[in-house]
């Protein structure tokens, strides 16, 4: 976009910022945690500086070069909601490394000075010797930029080199150009990890006892066999005639007599009882359900203080103690028969069995001899039982296993293939898929250079761009790509082959595609794991957009271009399908609008920046969805414009299906049926769900998934699937089923071949079409308040 037409925008509201200040600022006074308010009180800090920036015209939020005198491919320091603070992310004060690279070269501490040193011969021998032997870290991206302008002059692109320094001097007392010393090697090819072995072991260092776990374990190994002591004394209770009383189980509980009714001997147990009691309740102080005074040893207890003191219980006090007696007898047996030691042995085993934390040390301690850097390549000899020299060491008993939360940790930090880490469960969800793909995406993109020094520094180059925090941006303006850093740039003459980058990234990209799709059915593809694809797209030539999900409270009413392509890409694969019926889309209309399009946009000299007639037809669309009397502009209005693009390109699921040929394992039948378990899962969160609309957002989200892989069915597959999806609600709560109902007649209503009607019902509105934004009240909300209630809900 040209940066001049952007600046006669205008800027994002400095209402956000506020709002963020205030929040911040009330947590940093208000926190009871000191480490809590500390980071409040950074936050603090950073958001003035947001906002006095936009005071003085500093900064200039939406734009895509929002700090005045930085260009676009500087990293900017970014807060919540996508401000900038006016500081780059690789400026402030000199960091470790930084400080020695400067005491050995014996220059000044500061960013000039070192800059100027490795552009000297022994400043790029130590360069060089970094780039060969790979044992350095890069964690922001201008980090990389000495060390390319280094790779440039070996390789003798001196003229290219001079070009680098020449756009990087500028900024060389500012920023940090300087990559981190690593012990650890460059990853291997194809094996991601979502933790390394160090943070795996920094997790389980800072585990301490759990207070529950510790509480419990106190109550199995010391309050209940106290109980038990109490309630043995009051069995032994004799008859004021000095008979033995009747066995408890032939319904006969001891009472309390006066004082002279106990001989000396009982009493002065019941004293010694009592006097460990205070003793036991001092050093033990976990578990607090022997002073609650309605508990069975409580009773047990404050009986026998009034005896042992020379008092009788008050009459109520006796009823509860025969109450106790009796139903501690019945429900575990007397102590010592046969029952009741099976119980107590039982549970003496588990107090027994050694607490989490000291596992966890032992791991800690096992993890302290890999590579801290990098993932685990093997997890097994970790987790094993504790051996017996350990047991001897450590004072754990040998054989022990090593609990579900510390295997779960070290395997957080398994180094494998994408495919192995989704089927293991490491990768639980498609926003942390989105989180390792960069690592993937890195190795595929850096395979095309030939040299191998280059294709690991450009590696980590894309790992650090991918943590870089996108902007917020307004009018369609992009976020930076990573072709665009200079050094990346200077470099990019020495790629491979265009077809063997192009193999290896449509490898890539069906691989990540089909795992999103069949790991995560029912789920939208997040926003960073879209823009992976995207770049995996441009390395293939694949010529196929991937589409972002926009938000509804700063959109502006535009598409861009590529949304029509990928209306069309949907209208090639799924005209006349049960979804192009349930959504009622003409994807004829919608292929002809696409190719008019492309052939306007092929007259013009400079390509269009938006789309203006997809942006009317999926406002025309929403308006006729629309009920309740909503308003357009406002947030859920646009939120009905974005659903309506989402349903026109199915949300990339066209994309990667028709072109990038994604073959999902278990077949589209089965991903429905996932799809649609989804729905009903979210469906049962809505009941009685104070602000249910997010929830019913992403049921929609799911729904549509699973009606775009029912389309893609054979029809006997597909009619198998219709049949069973109303036993598969039936196993959720009643609620779910009923409030599923108008959707699945709606569904088979046109499986069927019928149609909706302009407002998205039919039958009388016992058959409806599932989507997710309303601007009035969702019909998958429980009952609608009367008007005056609903009015205030509006407000």
């Amino acid at each position: 976009m040209d940066e001049n037409a952007e600046q006669q925008h205008p800027t994002a509201s400095p209402s956000y910022a506020r709002a963020e200040l205030a929040r911040a600022f009330t947590t940093s006074v208000t926190h009871g945690d000191t480490a809590t308010r500390e980071r409040a009180t950074a936050r603090v800090a950073r958001w003035q500086a947001v906002l006095a920036g936009m005071a003085d015209g500093r900064l200039r939020i939406g734009s895509r070069t929002p700090v005045a005198g930085l260009p676009a491919w500087v990293t900017p320091e970014v807060v919540r909601g996508g401000f900038a603070t006016g500081q780059p992310a690789a400026g402030g004060p000199l960091l470790p490394h930084e400080s020695a690279a400067a005491e050995r070269a014996g220059v000044p501490g500061d960013r000039r000075a070192l800059f100027a040193h490795f552009l000297t011969e022994p400043g790029l021998t130590e360069l060089w010797e970094l780039l060969d032997s790979g044992r350095y870290e890069v964690a922001l991206p201008e980090e990389a930029a000495l060390l390319t302008v280094a790779w440039l002059v070996r390789a003798g692109e001196t003229d290219a080199a001079l070009e680098l320094v020449k756009t990087l001097e500028p900024f060389a007392g500012r920023l940090r150009m300087l990559p981190r010393p690593s012990d650890v090697s460059p990853l291997g090819p194809g094996a991601l990890h979502r933790r390394t072995a160090d943070d795996a072991g920094w997790s389980l260092a800072l585990r301490g006892p759990n207070g529950r776990v510790e509480a419990q374990r106190e109550s199995l190994a010391v309050w209940l066999p106290f109980a038990d002591e109490l309630l043995s004394h009051w069995l032994e209770v004799r008859e004021p005639d000095g008979t033995p009383r009747d066995a408890p189980d032939q319904g006969r509980t001891p009472a309390p007599h006066a004082p002279a009714a106990y001989d000396a001997d009982w009493l002065a147990r019941g004293d010694a009882l009592l006097r460990r009691y205070r003793r036991l309740a001092e050093e033990h102080t976990r578990c607090a359900k022997h002073r609650r005074p309605r508990e069975n040893a409580a009773i047990l207890r404050a009986a026998l203080e009034d005896v042992v003191a020379g008092r009788r219980p008050a009459a109520r006090l006796e009823g509860l103690l025969r109450h106790a007696v009796a139903s501690m007898v019945r429900k575990r047996g007397v102590p010592g028969s046969a029952r009741h030691a099976a119980l107590r042995g039982e549970q003496a085993r588990q107090a027994a069995l050694p607490a989490h934390h000291l596992l966890a040390q032992l791991v800690v301690v096992r993890l302290s001899g890999l590579p801290q850097g990098v993932g685990i390549a093997d997890t097994a000899p970790l987790l094993a039982p504790v051996s017996a020299r350990e047991a001897e060491e450590s004072g754990l008993p040998a054989g022990t296993e090593m609990p579900p939360s510390v295997r779960a940790t070290v395997e957080s930090a398994l180094s494998a293939p994408l495919a192995v880490l989704v089927d293991r469960g490491v990768v639980p969800s498609a926003e942390v898929l989105a989180e390792l793909v960069p690592q993937l995406v890195a190795a595929t993109t850096a395979d095309a250079y030939r040299d191998g020094a280059l294709r690991t520094l450009m590696a980590s180059v894309y790992r650090a761009f991918r943590n870089r925090r996108s902007l917020l941006l307004l009018h369609l303006a992009s976020q930076v790509r990573v072709e665009e850093l200079p050094w990346v740039r200077a470099a990019a003459g020495h790629r491979g082959g265009d077809e063997a980058v192009a193999d290896a990234a449509r490898a890539a990209l069906r691989e990540l595609g089909t795992l999103a799709v069949q790991a995560f059915p029912g789920t939208l593809l997040p926003n960073p794991l879209v823009r992976e694809m995207s770049v995996l797209a441009r390395e293939a030539d694949l010529g196929v957009p991937f589409t972002e999900e926009l938000a509804a409270d700063i959109f502006m009413g535009e598409f861009g271009p590529k949304f029509l392509v990928a209306a069309r890409v949907a209208a090639e694969l799924l005209r006349g399908t049960l979804y192009e019926r349930y959504y009622g889309v003409d994807y004829a209309a919608v292929r002809n609008l696409a190719i008019t399009e492309a052939g306007r946009a092929a007259g013009r000299s400079r390509p269009a920046r938006t789309s203006p007639e997809f942006g009317r037809l999926c406002a025309e669309r929403a308006a006729a969805e629309r009920t309740g009397g909503g308003r357009g502009g406002s947030v859920a209005a646009n939120g009905t414009v974005i659903e309506q693009a989402q349903i026109l390109t199915t949300h990339n699921l066209a994309t990667l299906v028709g072109r990038v040929g994604i073959t999902p394992e278990p077949g589209h039948d089965a991903l429905a049926v996932r799809c649609f378990d989804t729905v009903c899962r979210l469906a049962a969160r809505v009941h009685g769900e104070r602000r249910p609309l997010p929830t019913i957002k992403d049921a929609a989200y799911a729904w549509r998934q699973m009606v775009f892989h029912l389309s893609l069915c054979a029809d006997e597959r597909r009619a198998a699937v219709l049949v069973a999806l109303d036993g598969q609600a039936a196993r959720y709560p009643e609620h779910v089923a009923a409030r599923l109902a108008p959707a699945l007649a709606g569904l088979r209503l046109a499986a069927a071949g019928g149609v909706f009607g302009p407002d998205g019902t039919a039958d009388g509105g016992r058959a409806r079409r599932l989507v997710g934004w309303s601007t009035g009240w969702h019909w998958m909300r429980d009952e609608r308040p009367s008007d005056t209630a609903w009015a205030a809900v509006r407000t």
